[in-house]
């Protein structure tokens, strides 16, 4: 019988590569983003977020980890059935605040609360873990280095010709159509640059998009809908030319009269050659690894 820790890829250092110039490019990073809060603080007069500025609603809620989880899937915070209070906060990627006919990808931040076990330098006092997330599978740039130049690009548009930006969002929606026809899929970059298809955001199912150590293991996280709710608002058009905030309205309108219920699942890398580590642009196929429940919101 073949063991099933033997499929996945044990975590070990040498599963990541780390650049020469990595730490330059943290760096430059770190700079790019204080250079976008800084136009957004004296713009304003508020200092906000330097990506996923704009809210679109805040949810209270509960994770529950299943019970009779495999060992391979049984790791960290899922080690073992608990229940732990959460924060979720949806958003959308720029880091000004923009009239939601600017069509970007979505987010998902989900603040756990009371999680015990090892904990990084630095943070020994904390009690929460945070998964973040994004309406894709991968990452809109396979490398730091390949993000930081899409970063600068962004950065200088920050707080400029917002009408513009919704006319270049409607042109890129009109190119993603023609990707997602031509390829089955759409294209990361093109969403980012305001090409995001104006659907629901409720329906989305959100990724960590890069590869996390998940234990023992390395794997990629998700967040997906399963009440029926949510998942008959999947690919749902929502107009958000219908006004600058259509997206916080449309959520505050489902939850006057609905609650949620998501399932938190995981993919298991099984080999670095399909599963790359090191570039996050690549989608992790799921003939490959499932991605499996390991807890539900």
């Amino acid at each position: 019988m073949v063991d099933a820790s033997d499929f996945y890829l044990r975590y070990s250092p040498d599963v990541e590569t780390v650049a020469d110039d990595e730490a330059e490019t943290a760096k430059g990073l770190m700079e790019t983003m204080r250079s976008v809060s800084e136009k957004t603080l004296a713009d304003g007069g508020h200092a906000i977020r330097s990506v996923h500025a704009k809210s679109h609603g805040f949810l209270e809620g509960e994770l529950e980890v299943a019970s009779g989880l495999p060992p391979t899937l049984a790791q960290g915070l899922f080690s073992k059935p608990a229940t732990y209070p959460v924060i979720m906060r949806l958003s959308t990627i720029p880091g000004d605040i923009l009239d939601d006919s600017v069509s970007t990808p979505r987010g998902l931040a989900v603040k756990i609360i009371g999680v015990e076990g090892e904990r990084l330098d630095g943070s020994e006092g904390d009690v929460t873990q945070d998964l973040v997330l994004v309406n894709g599978p991968a990452f809109g740039a396979p490398t730091p280095k390949a993000f930081l130049a899409t970063l600068k690009l962004l950065a200088a548009t920050t707080d400029k010709a917002e009408g513009f930006k919704k006319v270049v969002s409607g042109a890129m929606r009109g190119v993603q159509e023609i990707i997602v026809a031509t390829t089955g899929g759409p294209n990361a970059t093109v969403a980012t640059m305001g090409g995001q298809p104006e659907t629901h955001i409720l329906g989305e199912t959100f990724y960590s998009q890069v590869p996390v150590r998940f234990g023992d293991y390395v794997a990629k996280l998700c967040v997906t809908p399963v009440a029926p709710e949510l998942t008959a608002l999947t690919d749902k058009p929502l107009t958000e030319n219908g006004g600058p905030n259509a997206i916080r309205e449309a959520v505050v309108e489902f939850f006057r009269a609905n609650g949620g219920l998501w399932e938190v699942r995981a993919q298991l890398c099984t080999d670095l050659d399909d599963m790359p580590v090191e570039n996050a642009a690549t989608v992790w196929p799921e003939s490959k690894s499932l991605y499996q429940t390991v807890a539900r919101i």
